[in-house]
């Protein structure tokens, strides 16, 4: 490997009629695809866990807490193999999924336990004085949650969402391992080629810093849009 850079690599062509800077460009879509879809599901499916895990049934809080610990204990590594390799085999209608797709539910699986944990903790720290209230007033238990609990409690789990947010950016980079064309891939394959590992990993490490970045100001500024005064966060 030269010592002295060449950024004029990510212009040569890769022998398959692009430059290794499309092929970049190509990569961070890939990445970006993987982890902001995965985000979607975590969302859904850790904030239905974490509801479920506040609710005065046992048997729901029981399913919430199984779906947590059982996501939460096992690495996100291990939980891609076994999307990519075990599940398929065990039902093989899924075999026709693209590995994509499986790499979403992974990741969006793994980090839902983890939204599950912040959600519960969200609406734990609410007064329960406000159930009680919505119970009163002739909602009933899943009307109190949508109107009165959770849009206060997702204003208090605004700043760790966000931080689970730019977390998936860099998680998605196992997608590698079952051999989804993201940036980490790319940037193994093309220092493979080019021998150009100082270039090719700066700009892939920049690509991931600018996505995980962009989300955070996305975050902060929805959490001051959403900010109540007197709550946590909120101006006074």
């Amino acid at each position: 490997m030269s010592s002295k850079w060449d950024w004029q690599v990510f212009l040569q062509d890769t022998g398959g009629g692009r430059s290794y800077l499309e092929w970049m460009m190509s990569a961070w879509g890939w990445t970006l695809s993987v982890a902001l879809l995965a985000l979607l599901v975590a969302l859904v499916v850790g904030s239905l866990m974490g509801i479920l895990r506040t609710t005065p049934n046992k048997w729901l809080v029981l399913l919430g807490n199984a779906w947590t610990e059982l996501f939460r204990n096992i690495p996100l590594l291990v939980q891609l193999f076994l999307w990519y390799h075990v599940i398929p085999s065990l039902f093989l209608s899924l075999r026709a999924i693209p590995s994509f797709v499986l790499v979403v539910f992974a990741l969006g699986f793994f980090t839902s336990s983890r939204i599950s944990e912040q959600v519960k903790a969200g609406i734990q720290a609410l007064p329960k004085g406000q159930r009680y209230a919505g119970l009163a007033m002739g909602l009933t238990l899943p009307q109190t949650y949508r109107y009165v609990l959770l849009p206060m409690a997702f204003r208090i789990v605004i700043p760790p969402l966000t931080s689970e947010s730019m977390n998936i950016i860099k998680n998605s980079s196992v997608a590698f391992a079952v051999s989804i064309a993201e940036l980490t891939m790319f940037a193994m394959q093309a220092q493979e080629e080019t021998s150009r590992g100082i270039e090719i990993y700066l700009a892939v490490t920049g690509l991931y810093f600018i996505s995980a970045f962009a989300i955070n100001r996305v975050a902060l500024a929805i959490e001051h849009r959403v900010q109540v005064p007197g709550m946590i966060g909120g101006e006074k």
